[in-house]
């Protein structure tokens, strides 16, 4: 091969890696930070509980209406890069659950039995109907709990990184064990999510999401828990997953909807990433065999906020899913 030839083979190699490095940084710079919806406000109970509803059709009382459902420490921010997909398919509506985000932060225990009696009031006040469910972590446990005692008004469920049954400890890798147990502590995890602030600034920021957060990102996350106080809900969270049939209250509930999750032939789409948290290659197979009416869809790597990694990827799978049900009448 002469010299000529191996430059431009070496040219060509060099243009090729630019361009496969720059398309690379189009597609991370695609994640925006901007949550470009207006607030709005319900009054539930004496509080506040803020929301976004986008492309509602006031002329269609039945619409579908995909209900987005977050989980600790998050709020409706998650979603801000997934909930443009359903345009043109139903409404969007996504709350941030009491004592989070930009909801009021009212003098109450936050445990799930609170966060149950918010959320499915709002449901209640907003006349919602035709509910397609697109949930997440806590915001799982609190969308099948509605789901299993409501399945009349559920066309869907599209759910995550989720709590689908009870756990116990063995489900955790060891050094999330080791993590979960401080936290559930009431010293330790006092001082490591209410005064250091640990579960945002480590858990969500370093050890939840594949890339790196940018500042505006980490700045919405952060805005509603600036004091000790304010990290009460956050705090509260980690003690409420039922671990080994505590706390039983929590237990109880978690178990009746896992067991209406195996019956119920409501369509289901179930949306992964790698290696994932709670959705393990071995927790998805358990999944696939017991559950109904289940697609699966691995939406590249991740662990467990997997909306900020991989939005447009979730959006996608939730957009061609909706749709083949629609044309297949499936409800």
């Amino acid at each position: 091969m002469n010299q000529t030839k191996m430059k431009k083979i070496l040219k060509c190699t060099i243009v090729g890696l630019f361009f496969l490095v720059s398309s690379t940084i189009l597609v991370a710079q695609e994640i925006s930070s901007a949550f470009p919806f207006e607030s709005k406000y319900l009054d539930l109970f004496g509080s506040k509980m803020h929301y976004i509803e986008e492309y509602a059709d006031s002329t269609n009382p039945e619409q579908t209406t995909f209900l987005f459902l977050h989980g600790n420490p998050t709020s409706s921010y998650l979603w801000r890069n997934i909930i443009p997909y359903v345009k043109g398919k139903g409404r969007a509506v996504a709350i941030d659950l009491i004592g989070m985000g930009k909801s009021d932060k009212p003098d109450i225990d936050y445990t799930f039995q609170d966060h149950i009696k918010y959320v499915n009031a709002f449901i209640e006040k907003k006349k919602l109907k035709n509910i397609v469910l697109v949930i997440h972590d806590w915001g799982s446990a609190l969308g099948f709990q509605y789901a299993s005692k409501n399945e009349f008004n559920i066309k869907g469920i599209v759910f995550m990184e989720a709590l689908t049954r009870p756990m116990v400890w063995n489900d955790m890798p060891f050094i999330q064990k080791i993590i979960f147990k401080m936290f559930r502590n009431e010293k330790k995890g006092h001082r490591m999510i209410a005064e250091k602030n640990m579960f945002i600034k480590s858990f969500l920021y370093k050890q939840g999401i594949k890339r790196k957060l940018s500042d505006l990102e980490k700045e919405y996350y952060a805005k509603p828990y600036p004091t000790v106080a304010s990290r009460k809900p956050i705090e509260v969270w980690p003690k409420e997953i039922p671990i080994e049939g505590a706390p039983r209250r929590n237990f109880d509930i978690v178990e009746n909807y896992a067991l209406w999750l195996r019956n119920t032939n409501v369509p289901k789409l179930l949306l992964y990433a790698t290696p994932g948290m709670l959705f393990t290659k071995k927790e998805v197979a358990r999944l696939e065999a017991e559950l109904k009416n289940l697609k699966t869809e691995n939406v590249g790597k991740g662990k467990h906020y997997i909306q900020e990694d991989h939005p447009h990827e979730i959006g996608k799978s939730i957009l061609e899913w909706y749709s083949n049900l629609q044309e297949s009448a499936k409800w």
